[in-house]
């Protein structure tokens, strides 16, 4: 069943004063006390059963029984994450953060919002036929939250409710106009892993590079080769990023030091690429340390895994939503996009789906990108997340 009503322009005010207050005051991984405080004042106001202190402390699920015959019918989870990133504010806003060095730059903020705002008008809304899941989540930004609430059994049933049968995320894109929602079947985001390479030469005087081994000119070479990975290593119908992000080596103009280190990030579509880049990383770098008679050492971690969107809760998805939403307000495929995001646990578990949320002003010819410093989630944007949420948590699987 669909909602016919538009939502109200004093909700739609209720909830994007709760996102304002919620960027003002941002807070990290598995530090988000304060928001998620808010999240349970929110739903204890609505009548929504939850259970809070989870995933560390501050994971909040609430529950909604379906109206007719909750026992026998379907659950479908919806999933907001709560935490900013260590990002110096640039926006400007009246709401902007007050918090040194912390902001929403990726719109937790807004997902955060958007889920409330599904969760009180699903609490009112008389006829549901299915139970649904509400679950608001710490630590995306590099803490695994999702999979630490996967692994306490939340989408298993065992915290509160039942097993989910369906579950769906969102995310606001810069790239879409604000209101146009995408999706795709299979790998949507990379998995992301990230590795620290430790470079040793033999340090000596910048002047006579001829008695040492120089670890910033193997480093350099090291960074070149990494890419032959993409370029001959892959198939070019296949997806791969190598990145080197960070170099430290060295001291003063005239000293070539002993050692020199990187760190990097691996980004691939497919599980047979990752375990191949995370080979060839190791090799090319001791290898390439070898020829100038230097050593690499190359401590290679795995991340968040590939978001792969499963094809029936995709199909549904669009279905959905293309139905309940006006023509053209729900892209065809999109491409995947290579950065990483923790809801693929959820997806390790359940028949899971990820979909961008437009955040692109009608005549705008760019919005500022997630992770900018000038980011800010696009309030017009919230009813129609609400909108989708709602919709998805009330169509029959």
């Amino acid at each position: 069943m669909a909602l016919k009503e538009q939502i109200a322009p004093t909700e739609i005010e209720h909830i994007a004063g709760i996102r304002h207050d919620l960027h003002a005051h941002p807070e990290l991984g598995y530090e988000e006390h304060r928001t998620s405080g808010v999240v349970q004042r929110e739903l204890k106001a609505a009548g929504i059963e939850f259970v809070a202190g989870l995933a560390g402390g501050t994971g909040v699920v609430g529950y909604l029984p379906a109206t007719v015959d909750a026992a026998s019918a379907r659950t479908v989870a919806l999933r907001a994450d709560m935490d900013c990133l260590p990002i110096m504010e640039n926006t400007g806003a009246p709401y902007a953060s007050t918090v040194p060095g912390k902001m929403h730059a990726c719109g937790h903020d807004g997902h955060t919002s958007i889920l409330i705002g599904a969760s009180r008008r699903l609490a009112r809304t008389a006829e549901r036929p299915n139970n649904v899941l509400l679950v608001f989540q710490p630590a995306e930004e590099g803490g695994a939250g999702g999979k630490k609430l996967c692994d306490e059994g939340v989408v298993a049933g065992k915290i509160i409710g039942k097993p989910v049968d369906m579950m769906f995320g969102l995310h606001g894109f810069s790239f879409l106009k604000v209101g146009q929602m995408a999706t795709c079947t299979g790998p949507m985001l990379a998995a992301a892993d990230w590795f620290t390479i430790e470079v040793r030469g033999q340090g000596g005087h910048a002047a006579m590079p001829n008695a040492g081994v120089d670890p910033i000119v193997v480093a350099s070479h090291i960074v070149t080769a990494l890419q032959s990975i993409a370029s001959r290593n892959v198939s070019p119908l296949d997806s791969v990023v190598v990145t080197i992000g960070v170099v430290k080596a060295g001291t003063a103009h005239n000293v070539i030091p002993d050692t020199a280190t990187m760190v990097g990030t691996l980004r691939t579509l497919r599980q047979e690429t990752r375990e191949l880049g995370a080979r060839r990383i190791g090799e090319i770098c001791r290898n390439v340390a070898a020829a100038f008679g230097a050593s690499a050492e190359v401590d290679f971690t795995y991340g968040y895994p590939v978001t792969h969107n499963d094809a029936t809760a995709a199909r549904h998805l669009r279905k959905v939503l293309s139905s309940a939403f006006p023509a053209g307000m729900v892209a065809e495929d999109v491409q995947p996009v290579m950065g990483g995001e923790d809801f693929s646990y959820y997806g390790q578990h359940v028949p899971a789906c990820f979909y961008w949320l437009g955040l692109l002003n009608e005549g705008q010819d760019r919005y500022p990108n997630l992770h900018a410093p000038e980011f800010d989630f696009n309030d017009k944007a919230l009813p129609v997340g609400i909108q989708a949420m709602c919709e998805l948590a009330l169509a029959p699987l």
